[in-house]
């Protein structure tokens, strides 16, 4: 596991990108949260629980996915470094949760439980401003995937993604991508075939993660 120095360290510096901590305030920030190492493939939460935490990646890679009737995977979101994830619902609620989240890598994460969460913001008000931008930044991002799933083809989402999210097309397995956009992995090996024929960029190129949040 990183040393939670750095942890916290990496935390504020993209905190700050949005609100100013103050040196004061940042050892207060930290005492809220707790370090947690997942090993790849292990679960922050599965359907059925309860949310109890929200999880700061400060390295690896998550997502959070549903499973439907028929056995069959939803990815929802994926949270690389810098990003935050949770079952929103349930963490707000107390009630039984909707999704699993899972470790694609081994990924060190922060967690904050949901009075501790209530304790940051009611102590340092700047934070319900920083949770709020998150919030909206996250909303934009959905309502984006809405638009394109019920207006794009099938390629059109992809090369969105690929436009938006370059670097997770390298870190995720096909099949949890194709999932994600709503297709079948089959669907979506064809469509980067076409694309490189018509000499398109090959995704293991980009080399960026966006800021904005795969939700």
């Amino acid at each position: 596991m990183q040393e939670a120095r750095v942890m916290f360290d990496y935390l504020r510096q993209q905190v700050s990108k949005l609100i100013e901590i103050s040196d004061d305030e940042s050892p207060f920030c930290a005492s809220l949260m707790v370090p947690k190492l997942l090993r790849k493939d292990a679960f922050l939460v599965q359907e059925g629980e309860v949310s109890r935490y929200m999880a700061f990646v400060t390295t690896g890679f998550l997502r959070s996915y549903t499973v439907d009737r028929k056995g069959e995977e939803h990815t929802v979101q994926f949270a690389a470094e810098g990003w935050w994830i949770t079952d929103l619902y349930s963490f707000l609620t107390g009630n039984e949760g909707l999704y699993y989240i899972q470790a694609l890598e081994q990924s060190d994460v922060l967690l904050i439980d949901r009075p501790s969460y209530e304790k940051l913001c009611e102590s340092i008000p700047k934070f319900e401003r920083y949770f709020r931008l998150l919030l909206q930044n996250n909303y934009i991002a959905t309502h984006r995937r809405i638009v394109a799933s019920i207006s794009m083809s099938a390629e059109e989402r992809y090369l969105q993604f690929l436009e938006d999210y370059p670097a997770i097309v390298r870190r995720v397995a096909q099949r949890h991508l194709a999932s994600y956009l709503g297709m079948t992995p089959e669907a979506l090996s064809r469509i980067r075939s076409r694309i490189a024929k018509r000499g398109g960029r090959p995704p293991e190129r980009a080399n960026e993660i966006s800021d904005r949040s795969a939700g």
